[in-house]
Protein backbone atom coordinates (compact mmCIF):
# COMPACT_ATOMS: atom_id res chain seq x y z
CA UNK A 1 0.00 0.00 0.00
CA UNK A 2 0.91 3.24 -0.99
CA UNK A 3 1.80 5.63 2.10
CA UNK A 4 0.60 9.26 1.78
CA UNK A 5 2.69 10.47 5.30
CA UNK A 6 4.81 12.74 3.05
CA UNK A 7 2.55 13.72 0.93
CA UNK A 8 0.64 15.48 4.08
CA UNK A 9 4.07 16.77 5.18
CA UNK A 10 4.35 19.00 2.00
CA UNK A 11 0.58 19.58 1.95
CA UNK A 12 1.40 21.21 5.41
CA UNK A 13 4.41 22.85 4.67
CA UNK A 14 2.39 24.52 1.38
CA UNK A 15 -0.23 25.56 3.99
CA UNK A 16 2.45 27.46 6.13
CA UNK A 17 4.08 29.06 3.55
CA UNK A 18 0.70 30.27 2.19
CA UNK A 19 0.06 31.69 5.61
CA UNK A 20 3.12 33.66 5.62
CA UNK A 21 2.02 34.71 2.08
CA UNK A 22 -1.36 35.72 3.76
CA UNK A 23 0.56 37.40 7.06
CA UNK A 24 1.43 40.07 3.93
CA UNK A 25 -1.51 39.66 1.58
CA UNK A 26 -4.75 41.13 2.98
CA UNK A 27 -7.36 38.24 1.44
CA UNK A 28 -5.20 35.22 2.99
CA UNK A 29 -5.78 34.01 6.32
CA UNK A 30 -2.40 33.76 7.62
CA UNK A 31 -2.01 33.03 10.75
CA UNK A 32 -5.04 30.27 10.20
CA UNK A 33 -3.19 28.87 7.19
CA UNK A 34 -0.17 28.28 9.71
CA UNK A 35 -2.47 26.66 12.24
CA UNK A 36 -3.76 24.46 9.64
CA UNK A 37 -0.44 23.73 8.48
CA UNK A 38 1.01 23.01 11.28
CA UNK A 39 -2.09 20.76 12.26
CA UNK A 40 -1.78 18.80 9.05
CA UNK A 41 1.95 18.29 9.43
CA UNK A 42 1.40 17.22 13.24
CA UNK A 43 -1.55 14.42 12.16
CA UNK A 44 1.12 13.58 9.27
CA UNK A 45 3.46 12.64 12.46
CA UNK A 46 1.03 10.90 14.55
CA UNK A 47 1.16 14.39 16.34
CA UNK A 48 4.27 12.81 18.04
CA UNK A 49 6.63 15.58 17.82
CA UNK A 50 3.40 18.50 17.87
CA UNK A 51 0.82 17.56 20.26
CA UNK A 52 -2.13 19.03 21.22
CA UNK A 53 -0.75 21.26 23.39
CA UNK A 54 1.39 23.12 20.56
CA UNK A 55 -1.54 23.34 18.39
CA UNK A 56 -3.56 25.15 21.51
CA UNK A 57 -1.00 27.46 21.94
CA UNK A 58 -0.29 28.01 17.98
CA UNK A 59 -4.48 28.44 17.89
CA UNK A 60 -4.57 30.97 20.93
CA UNK A 61 -1.58 32.91 18.81
CA UNK A 62 -3.94 32.73 15.66
CA UNK A 63 -7.03 34.35 17.80
CA UNK A 64 -4.26 36.64 18.62
CA UNK A 65 -3.48 38.00 15.48
CA UNK A 66 -7.17 38.27 13.86
CA UNK A 67 -8.49 40.05 16.99
CA UNK A 68 -5.05 42.55 16.46
CA UNK A 69 -5.98 42.59 12.63
CA UNK A 70 -9.92 43.69 13.25
CA UNK A 71 -9.19 46.10 16.39
CA UNK A 72 -6.05 47.68 14.84
CA UNK A 73 -7.71 48.29 11.17
CA UNK A 74 -11.14 49.47 13.58
CA UNK A 75 -9.35 51.60 16.14
CA UNK A 76 -7.23 53.48 12.44
CA UNK A 77 -10.54 54.27 10.99
CA UNK A 78 -12.58 55.13 13.85
CA UNK A 79 -9.53 57.57 15.45
CA UNK A 80 -9.33 59.36 11.78
CA UNK A 81 -13.28 59.66 12.12
CA UNK A 82 -14.75 56.89 10.15
CA UNK A 83 -18.44 56.01 10.57
CA UNK A 84 -19.56 52.60 11.63
CA UNK A 85 -21.36 52.68 8.34
CA UNK A 86 -18.23 53.65 6.09
CA UNK A 87 -16.18 50.75 7.98
CA UNK A 88 -19.46 48.33 7.56
CA UNK A 89 -19.55 49.67 3.78
CA UNK A 90 -15.45 49.21 3.31
CA UNK A 91 -15.67 45.96 3.83
CA UNK A 92 -18.73 45.33 1.69
CA UNK A 93 -16.56 47.16 -0.57
CA UNK A 94 -13.60 45.25 -0.05
CA UNK A 95 -15.75 41.73 -0.78
CA UNK A 96 -17.49 43.19 -3.75
CA UNK A 97 -13.94 44.39 -5.40
CA UNK A 98 -12.79 41.11 -4.80
CA UNK A 99 -15.42 39.28 -6.68
CA UNK A 100 -15.25 41.56 -9.53
CA UNK A 101 -11.75 41.77 -9.86
CA UNK A 102 -10.92 37.80 -9.12
CA UNK A 103 -10.82 36.59 -12.93
CA UNK A 104 -7.52 38.23 -12.95
CA UNK A 105 -5.06 35.22 -12.02
CA UNK A 106 -3.41 35.65 -8.86
CA UNK A 107 -3.32 39.59 -7.61
CA UNK A 108 -6.80 40.58 -9.21
CA UNK A 109 -8.63 39.40 -6.00
CA UNK A 110 -6.08 41.33 -3.75
CA UNK A 111 -6.15 44.63 -5.89
CA UNK A 112 -10.13 44.08 -5.97
CA UNK A 113 -10.32 43.73 -2.57
CA UNK A 114 -8.33 46.61 -1.76
CA UNK A 115 -9.17 49.20 -4.45
CA UNK A 116 -13.01 48.31 -3.25
CA UNK A 117 -12.32 48.74 0.07
CA UNK A 118 -10.44 52.09 0.18
CA UNK A 119 -13.09 53.64 -2.57
CA UNK A 120 -16.02 52.87 -0.91
CA UNK A 121 -14.32 54.18 2.71
CA UNK A 122 -14.01 57.19 0.84
CA UNK A 123 -17.51 57.94 -0.87
CA UNK A 124 -19.04 57.69 2.49
CA UNK A 125 -17.22 59.18 4.26
CA UNK A 126 -17.61 62.34 1.67
CA UNK A 127 -20.88 61.29 1.68
CA UNK A 128 -21.41 61.41 5.95
CA UNK A 129 -19.34 65.27 5.63
CA UNK A 130 -21.98 66.40 2.56
CA UNK A 131 -24.73 64.91 5.21
CA UNK A 132 -23.25 66.79 8.43
CA UNK A 133 -22.74 69.92 6.29
CA UNK A 134 -26.27 70.21 5.34
CA UNK A 135 -25.73 70.20 1.47
CA UNK A 136 -27.60 67.11 0.22
CA UNK A 137 -28.01 67.89 -2.93
CA UNK A 138 -25.03 69.94 -4.06
CA UNK A 139 -24.11 73.31 -4.54
CA UNK A 140 -26.90 75.49 -6.11
CA UNK A 141 -25.62 78.67 -8.32
CA UNK A 142 -25.94 81.32 -5.01
CA UNK A 143 -23.67 79.34 -2.97
CA UNK A 144 -21.54 78.64 -5.72
CA UNK A 145 -18.21 80.44 -3.98
CA UNK A 146 -18.85 78.59 -0.21
CA UNK A 147 -19.39 74.98 -2.28
CA UNK A 148 -15.79 75.00 -3.93
CA UNK A 149 -14.58 74.83 0.10
CA UNK A 150 -17.44 73.04 1.29
CA UNK A 151 -16.20 69.99 -1.43
CA UNK A 152 -12.45 70.66 -0.42
CA UNK A 153 -13.44 70.00 3.01
CA UNK A 154 -15.42 66.86 2.13
CA UNK A 155 -12.26 65.60 0.53
CA UNK A 156 -10.43 66.51 2.92
CA UNK A 157 -12.41 64.38 5.70
CA UNK A 158 -13.07 61.77 3.47
CA UNK A 159 -9.26 61.61 2.73
CA UNK A 160 -8.38 61.61 6.47
CA UNK A 161 -10.32 58.60 7.18
CA UNK A 162 -8.88 56.64 4.73
CA UNK A 163 -5.76 57.71 5.71
CA UNK A 164 -6.54 56.26 8.96
CA UNK A 165 -7.33 53.25 7.59
CA UNK A 166 -4.98 52.47 5.56
CA UNK A 167 -2.56 53.41 8.62
CA UNK A 168 -4.19 50.99 10.77
CA UNK A 169 -4.17 48.14 8.43
CA UNK A 170 -0.38 48.49 7.81
CA UNK A 171 -0.32 48.50 11.76
CA UNK A 172 -2.35 44.97 11.53
CA UNK A 173 -0.69 43.25 8.90
CA UNK A 174 2.76 44.16 10.88
CA UNK A 175 1.25 42.91 14.27
CA UNK A 176 -0.23 39.57 12.12
CA UNK A 177 3.65 38.97 10.52
CA UNK A 178 5.46 39.16 13.73
CA UNK A 179 2.98 36.54 15.19
CA UNK A 180 2.86 34.54 12.48
CA UNK A 181 6.92 34.17 12.44
CA UNK A 182 6.30 33.49 15.67
CA UNK A 183 3.68 30.44 15.15
CA UNK A 184 6.46 29.77 12.21
CA UNK A 185 9.57 29.82 14.89
CA UNK A 186 6.84 27.28 17.40
CA UNK A 187 6.57 24.92 14.94
CA UNK A 188 10.09 24.59 13.63
CA UNK A 189 11.12 24.35 17.39
CA UNK A 190 8.41 21.52 18.39
CA UNK A 191 9.10 19.90 15.05
CA UNK A 192 12.65 19.98 14.43
CA UNK A 193 14.95 20.35 17.45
Amino acid sequence: MFDLTPIFFVIGYLLIFLGIVGALVPVLPGPLLIWLGAFVWAWADGFDRIGWPTLLVLAVLTVIAWGADLGLSFLGSKKSGAGWRSIGVSILGGLTGAILLSSVPVVGTFIGAAIGSILALWLMEYRRAQVASGNVSGPNIEAEASGASNVQERRAAATRAVKGYVGGFMMAMAVEFIISLMMLTLFAWQAFL
